[in-house]
């Protein structure tokens, strides 16, 4: 009996690890914010305009080589555990869909954002593909 305990613990744990495992990312992938500007001041609703090179885009829940979907990053960090799928939060917007840009409700105030590219299970890949964090005011 507790061998087969053993065995069923052992084999849970390698379907997690492997469920958590990081899909590769192209080496010279970039993803980045094409509007607004890196210090802009916009209205709301904000149109964010992302941007992929060495790397496709693809729905959440598809698995395609050197690809993903775009997750927008908004007034927040990237999480430190990046061997997790990315929560869906006011601040982790998930684009999913594959879209390519946004309309934002946003506050008046400074914002941050940030792109994180995920994986078909909403995982990003490794070595992370993340653009630079960009401030805009919303007035």
């Amino acid at each position: 009996m507790y061998k087969v305990a053993a065995a069923l613990i052992s084999a849970l744990a390698l379907t997690i690890a492997l469920a958590q495992e990081r899909s590769p990312s192209a080496k010279g992938a970039d993803v980045y914010i094409i509007s607004p500007k890196d210090g802009a001041t916009v209205s709301s609703p904000v149109t964010v305009q992302f941007g992929l090179k060495g790397m496709g885009v693809a729905p959440a829940g598809i698995a395609f080589e050197n690809s993903g979907h775009h997750h927008l990053l908004v007034d927040t960090e990237v999480p430190v555990n990046l061997g997790a799928p990315l929560p869906v939060t006011d601040n982790v917007r998930h684009f999913g869909k594959g879209q390519t840009e946004a309309a934002l409700e946003l506050k008046p105030g400074k914002h941050t954002l940030q792109l994180l590219l995920a994986d078909q299970n909403h995982i990003p890949h490794n070595p992370a593909v993340v653009s630079k964090k960009i401030t805009i005011a919303v007035k």
